[in-house]
Parts: C-alpha cells; structure tokens; sequence
C-alpha cells in the first residue's frame, strides 16, 4: 500500500494506487482477525496505538500531500478512497484502537437490559441504515442548495462549522429514522435455500464479478467510461454474479 501510494505521489502512476482496493482493505480487514484471536494487546497499548495511528494522519495531511476529507475529495485527480491511500489504513487504526481500548467498560455497560435491547433494535436495522444515510443527506444537500445554499457556506474546520454539527446530525437522523423503518424489514427476508451447499468455485467467480461490476461504476460511473455500454455491462456483470454466486436464487 505505501508502495502505490509512493508511485502515485512521487512518480505520477495512477494505476498501481487501484491495488490499494486490495492492500489497504486486506489490512483492516485483518484487524477483526487479530482482535478474535486476542492479539490485540492490553488497553493501553491500543491506546498507544490510537495516538499513533493519529499522529500518522497529521503527518500525512499536513505536512504531507493527502487531502484533509476522508470521504470524497477536492478534485477529481485527488481523493484519498479512489483508490484508497494508505491514511484511510491509519485511519482505521486509528478508530480501532480507540473502541477496543474501551471495550471493556463498553460490555460491561451492555450488561444492562435496556442498553443491550436498544443495541439489538439498531443492530437489527444497520444495513440499511448504512445503505442509505448518504443518500439521504445527498437528498437534503440538494435541497439546501435549491433554497439559496442555506447552511452550505460555513468554512470546515472553523468554530462555526464545528457547533452546527450537532444540529446536522440531529436533521440528518430525523430524515433517515421514517426511511429506516420503511426499508429495514428488507434485512430480514429469509432465504429459501442454504448458501453453504452451493460450490466455493461458484461463490469465489461470482463475487469476483460482482466486485469487478461494482469497480467499474466506481471508477467511470454512468455514461463515462471509455466504452460506450460500459456502465451496462457493468450492471450485467453485478447480476450475473448475484445469480452465479447464489445470492438472488437464495431469496424468497
């Protein structure tokens, strides 16, 4: 991952960056690995190991040339997810070491009933919840900026923009908790056959099309790609997959 990052920075090249999809995802993916199997360290190393990841990000932002945003970019040449860049893995590391030092305190927390039942109830519903914030906030965007960019002209960072946070976040969940509520009974369809009898072969081809599908939409959206038809063939590709690998057949 610092390898295409280096190339992408230091000698221009693009295309070694999109094997950071691999990488840098493999690597936080592994975190969850390392955590089940107690290798973690204690409290206060994953706290060491917060601070550290933070202080990456600092060197890496500030002094260094990635963009501020995490999430989308401040032009199309720059972004610091397409592809992903290497502050993203400390980025991660960064959040994970944070939750697990206080991961104790947290489970004995949801000791109680209560907290343990509302924590199930979100759960139950999370999927949807991440499926569609974003656009749900894209909707409201856009209705802000029909109205004259009401709230759209505060500066990043600044102490303004910090205190109207809290007010988003309470609009933005009031927006998303009806369409929650509408959608997440989708989450709990049942399937009508079991998965675990299909072949691994089948699995592992159509979840590489369904990736490959979805890469492609990343990388040149609708009606931008260098082929003409390529935005269909890469919603073919996501179908056919789902089909190949079992996913559409196994619901009912």
């Amino acid at each position: 991952a610092v390898l295409a990052d280096v190339a992408f920075f230091g000698a221009g090249l693009r295309w070694p960056g999109w094997s950071n999809y691999f990488w840098v995802w493999l690597a936080i993916h592994n975190l969850g690995f390392a955590w089940r199997d107690g290798r973690m360290g204690n409290p206060g190393q994953l706290l060491i190991m917060s601070l550290l990841a933070l202080a990456t990000m600092w060197v890496l932002v500030f002094p260094g040339p990635y963009p501020l945003a995490m999430v989308g970019s401040p032009d199309q040449t720059l972004s610091n997810t397409t592809p992903p860049k290497i502050i993203l893995l400390a980025l991660g590391i960064f959040q994970f070491g944070l939750l697990l030092a206080i991961e104790k305190p947290m489970r004995q927390a949801l000791m109680n009933l209560r907290l343990w039942t509302a924590t199930v109830l979100v759960n139950s519903m999370i999927m949807t919840v991440y499926l569609w914030h974003i656009t749900v906030m894209i909707v409201f965007i856009g209705l802000l900026y029909l109205a004259g960019g009401v709230g759209l002209g505060l500066e990043p960072g600044t102490v303004s923009w910090w205190l109207s946070r809290p007010l988003w976040m309470a609009v933005l969940l009031v927006l998303l908790l009806p369409l929650t509520l509408l959608l997440s009974p989708l989450e709990r369809i049942s399937r009508g056959d079991d998965l675990s009898d299909r072949s691994p072969l089948r699995q592992v081809a159509g979840a590489m099309m369904i990736c490959l599908g979805i890469a492609l939409l990343a990388l040149f959206g609708f009606g931008g790609g260098p082929l003409p038809g390529l935005d269909l063939a890469a919603l073919a590709l996501i179908a056919v997959g789902s089909g190949v690998s079992g996913v559409l057949t196994g619901l009912r």
